[in-house]
């Protein structure tokens, strides 16, 4: 019965979320076409070019997946080698790569009648930086969506992060030949703080009080179904917010988003396939693939934009491009998540005893 319920309360959401994707979308470029004082009002509230409204609404996207894992689990998850791999290696000796790849020759070759070369050039760097940032808040979203193993995404996130700390920057300057790449600092450790530190703590207090007050079958099969819409209204608000910041720039340059936006999702299609493939290939079940082909399918585009910003300025076609990364990536990555629901006969499942031992070893 209570399954029965689940299906009618979610179908809403689930069966036309890329319909509502694209409404939130249009009325967040109107919000900040017609009511810029929505925006601005909004980004006095910003900090290291984050934004706490944003953040709160992330958190209510974050925190239903928070509350799933069991923390004893975490551990577990790290001594799985495998998954880790695949993310590791993906995201950062593939992804930058590509990108710089596909973005030089699509403005270079392709567009070169279209789009000035010093505007191709910036074009590039906007990727590029996308390409240095793969997700981290977002991810849990995707995985949330696909039933990944939310202790083992965690285990993902907190190892990107750390990566990015050291890599972003040489890999940008190594790519682009941008001397004295600054990686905004302030903007990742509060970017790390708000949408993975604060939402886990407060998983883990609440699950640690509802079980001891309520005991597990309750928190598992009443209190956790009472949040099953809440991270896709959250993602919904989120894009109304996050749009109307990029409202002017968004209709100022339909035709050139159209152009950015052709390379990023070929890129973006091409990173989740190699992932998600070699996931395949090494037998990992679907609730560690699914999430290991988001995080690289996915970018950080509040640090992105940072980055950018802090490099080629407010009004450059590098922002412009970063800003297109975040345009481009919700509809293609929910286009992945059904991809993914999709796919699952194709993937081990976790609980086969003939092959569990050896899933991520």
């Amino acid at each position: 019965m209570s399954s029965e319920n689940e299906k009618q309360g979610l179908g809403i959401f689930e069966k036309y979320l890329t319909l509502w994707v694209i409404v939130c979308m249009v009325i967040g470029v109107l919000i900040g076409k017609f009511l810029p004082s929505v925006p601005d009002t909004l980004s006095k509230f910003e900090y290291y070019q984050v934004s706490i409204p944003t953040a709160i609404l992330i958190w209510l996207m974050i925190y239903p997946m928070m509350l799933k894992i069991d923390f004893t689990s975490i551990v577990s998850a790290a001594k799985k080698p495998k998954g880790l791999v695949v993310t590791c290696v993906t995201n950062w000796l593939i992804k930058p790569f590509t990108m710089y790849a596909i973005s030089a020759f699509f403005f270079y070759v392709i567009f070169k009648n279209l789009i000035p070369i010093e505007l191709a050039k910036e074009y590039v760097a906007g990727a590029v930086i996308l390409g240095a940032a793969p997700c981290t808040a977002m991810v849990f979203v995707w995985s949330y969506l696909t039933k990944g193993d939310a202790a083992y995404t965690l285990v993902q996130v907190a190892i990107n992060d750390l990566i990015i700390l050291i890599l972003l920057a040489p890999i940008v300057a190594f790519l682009l030949g941008v001397d004295n790449v600054v990686v905004p600092m302030g903007t990742l450790l509060l970017s790390t703080v708000l949408f993975v530190v604060v939402p886990l703590l407060l998983g883990f207090v609440t699950r640690v009080m509802i079980i001891k007050n309520k005991g597990k079958y309750y928190f598992e099969d009443v209190f956790l179904k009472k949040f099953d819409s809440v991270t896709i209204i959250g993602l919904l608000l989120t894009l109304i917010i996050i749009f109307s910041f990029q409202g002017e720039k968004i209709l100022a340059n339909p035709i050139h988003i159209l152009l950015i936006a052709i390379p990023l999702t070929i890129q973006t299609l091409l990173i989740f396939t190699i992932a998600y493939g070699w996931s395949r290939f090494w037998k990992l079940p679907h609730e560690i693939a699914s999430p290991a082909g988001m995080i690289g399918a996915s970018n950080f585009f509040e640090l992105a934009v940072a980055v950018a910003i802090s490099l080629f300025g407010l009004q450059s076609g590098a922002t412009l491009a970063t800003v297109v990364g975040v345009l481009v990536e919700v509809p293609i990555m929910l286009l992945l998540v059904k991809i993914s629901n999709n796919t699952k006969s194709w993937f081990v499942k976790s609980g086969d005893t003939n092959q569990i031992e050896n899933l991520y070893e």
